[in-house]
């Protein structure tokens, strides 16, 4: 049996084969995401969803899905599913599968009567181009085949209506077809590995439901366009691949071109080998550029959650130059001290006060890998002293630096750490004055340049900084440790110091360079077992706060509200683990390893070898969000190396 394998009980049962999903993407930025069963529930499921620089710097669904009829004796059987109003699915042609399972690619077998056909997909690595595979397994008799496309060409986040601007008209190509809706979109380019006969039946289908768009309160009702049909006939033992892309192929080598991207692939048959596939989906190369995908399928690129995510994305794997190459991508961006959270690179968004202390932390785990601290600084130096300067000379966003060596920020409406809902013009969690994973980041990042500036020679710059450290870590301890709580306080503002039991207070007992004693760390870390720790990551609020809310569910505004206020977040079980192994090193490795095999079963659930965004404050902790997020994956990473490293020295 498959690590990853649904039987037929499980695949026709739809409450738990639609809450499963698949999701593929590619180093060109586009990905493919669906069901366990390929019943589309999101208006971002899709079976080529590309990105679209040139109309919005946004990615676009082209090829909804594609639904395929076995014709054997005169009968037809439609293998499709898709739902409309009233709890009906028509047609439902997921009750001829008898099997799903992942390993080198998804693989969904289908029986109808003595007809038995594989269903293999895979995207094709650096190419907008989807190739769909399917195998004659057994038949008594030749049958015939036909494909039916629903095209989309809308951007990921709206819906399409039926209208009379598209163009319905179609050009034919070898094997195929190539149709674009709207101008300024390329051809959608159909083609077949044989010869096909399309049969041109313009249509829209109307109010196809995507029952997850509902839930989460938005439109979710959406007409389709079918040009018409192909049809083409096989026999048993046949293999025919069909071919979605932006530019016109070659139908003869799509055989050799889907065995070499095959053969690229490496195998989901384990816990550690399903995060390191859900790894390499977060890169995106385009052009120059080199970025980290937030997540799927809803995010873009956001600077804070790229340099959380990247060192545990690459390192683990030795993508050394991968890790450059983003960081290089991110430092074209940096503006006034600053990096962009998230936008175009023509309207970026610098709303975050913690992107640049996570950059220099990014740097500081790259370093220690490859042991390069002098080339670094050599290589980076402008970007490390720009960013210092500008934090304590002050930036956008009343960022800046007090007297006693605090970094205070925050205006009015703006949340700009990493608890940035905002509801009705309010951040739901407001932490603006002195946020404790900030200055423990501030500190942490100060200490590690003058490291590097020490191995480098840089005496201007020493004698410029040196001093800070001592001053930071003596008004940070007096700024947010109590002793008699034990833990620290989640932000200040003058006299009002926030000690609700929250997560951020870990970052500074994980840091290279803590400002706390290891008492201190200790008695933190014991804090946020006690009150945060869950089998999926750290709850945001302590349930006994009367502002928790342990279920994240509802429309927007409702999800909001709940997103920092008890939900639990994987990427932040990283730091817990990396500070419960600094204080208890060999000892904790029985605690540590035991968080993550809790995170395994996650393997099977929600976003198929991957690992959610959220998950909920209340068991049984059910995943929510993104159904794949970067530094979710990557903080279950750097703990598997974390483990697999003290283990060898054991």
């Amino acid at each position: 049996m498959s690590y990853l394998e649904f039987d037929k009980k499980e695949l026709i049962n739809l409450e738990y084969s639609l809450s499963r999903e698949t999701l593929r993407s590619n180093r060109a930025g586009s990905y493919a995401s669906t069901t366990l069963i390929g019943c589309n529930t999101r208006k971002y499921h899709g079976l080529l969803v590309c990105p679209m620089e040139h109309l919005d710097n946004d990615k676009h669904v082209l090829l909804s899905t594609l639904d395929v009829t076995i014709v054997h004796d005169k009968e037809e059987f439609n293998l499709g599913i898709h739902k409309y109003q009233g709890d009906i699915f028509v047609p439902r042609g997921h009750k001829y599968i008898q099997d799903f399972k992942i390993d080198i690619v998804p693989e969904i077998y289908y029986r109808v009567g003595g007809v038995q056909i594989l269903r293999e997909s895979l995207l094709v690595e650096k190419e907008q181009q989807i190739l769909i595979k399917y195998t004659i397994l057994e038949s008594d008799k030749p049958i015939k085949l036909k494909f039916t496309p629903f095209l989309a060409f809308r951007n990921m986040h709206q819906l399409s209506k039926a209208n009379m601007h598209a163009n319905t008209k179609v050009k034919h190509i070898p094997n195929g077809i190539k149709t674009k809706l709207y101008d300024g979109y390329p051809y959608l380019h159909m083609q077949f590995s044989k010869k096909a006969e399309f049969v041109q039946v313009p249509d829209w289908y109307f109010n196809i439901e995507y029952i997850e768009e509902q839930r989460r309160g938005y439109d979710y009702k959406e007409d389709l366009f079918v040009p018409g049909f192909f049809e083409l006939g096989v026999k048993k033992g046949e293999s025919i691949i069909f071919s979605a892309s932006t530019t016109e192929n070659n139908p003869e080598v799509f055989a050799r071109k889907y065995t070499a991207e095959y053969k690229k692939r490496l195998p989901r048959n384990s816990f550690k080998n399903c995060l390191i596939n859900s790894a390499e989906q977060f890169i995106v190369k385009i052009d120059k550029k080199t970025e980290v995908t937030a997540g799927y399928p809803w995010f873009g690129t956001w600077g804070r959650d790229t340099f959380i995510a990247l060192p545990g994305l690459t390192l683990p794997r030795g993508e050394h130059k991968t890790f450059l190459a983003v960081a290089d991508t991110m430092i074209a961006k940096l503006h006034n001290g600053l990096f962009p959270n998230m936008g175009s690179d023509d309207e970026p968004a610098y709303n975050t006060v913690d992107a640049s202390l996570w950059f220099i932390w990014a740097m500081q785990q790259y370093a220690s890998v490859t042991n390069s601290h002098g080339s670094l600084w050599k290589n980076y130096e402008k970007a490390f002293k720009s960013i210092l300067t500008a934090y304590q000379k002050g930036t956008l966003h009343n960022i800046h630096m007090l007297d006693n060596g605090m970094i205070y920020a925050g205006e009015a409406g703006k949340a700009l750490t990493w608890m940035d809902a905002v509801v009705l013009g309010k951040p739901v969690t407001p932490r603006m004055g002195l946020p404790v994973e900030i200055n423990a980041l501030w500190y942490n990042a100060v200490c590690f340049c003058l490291e590097l500036a020490g191995k480098a020679g840089d005496e201007p710059f020493i004698k410029k900084w040196k001093k800070l450290p001592e001053i930071i870590k003596k008004s940070f301890t007096e700024t947010f440790w109590d002793k008699e709580k034990g833990y620290l306080a989640d932000y200040a503002d003058g006299e009002f110091k926030d000690w609700s039991i929250r997560p951020n207070q870990v970052i500074a007992a994980s840091l290279p360079y803590s400002p706390l004693t290891d008492e201190q760390k200790n008695s933190v870390v014991e804090t946020v077992r006690r009150y945060l720790l869950t089998p999926r990551g750290l709850r945001t609020l302590a349930p006994r706060n009367p502002a928790y809310k342990g279920i994240y569910c509802g429309n927007h505004e409702e999800r909001d509200n709940a997103y920092h206020q008890g939900t639990v977040w994987p990427w932040l079980i990283e730091h817990y683990c990396g500070a419960y192994l600094q204080i208890h090193k060999q000892q904790g490795l029985c605690h540590v390893k035991q968080i993550i095999k809790d995170f395994e079963p996650v393997m099977s659930e929600h976003g198929l070898g991957s690992v959610s965004e959220i998950y909920d404050g209340d068991p049984p902790h059910s995943p929510r969000g993104a159904i794949s997020q970067a530094w979710s994956v990557a903080a279950l990473l750097n703990i598997i190396d974390k483990i697999e490293k003290l283990e060898q020295t054991l």
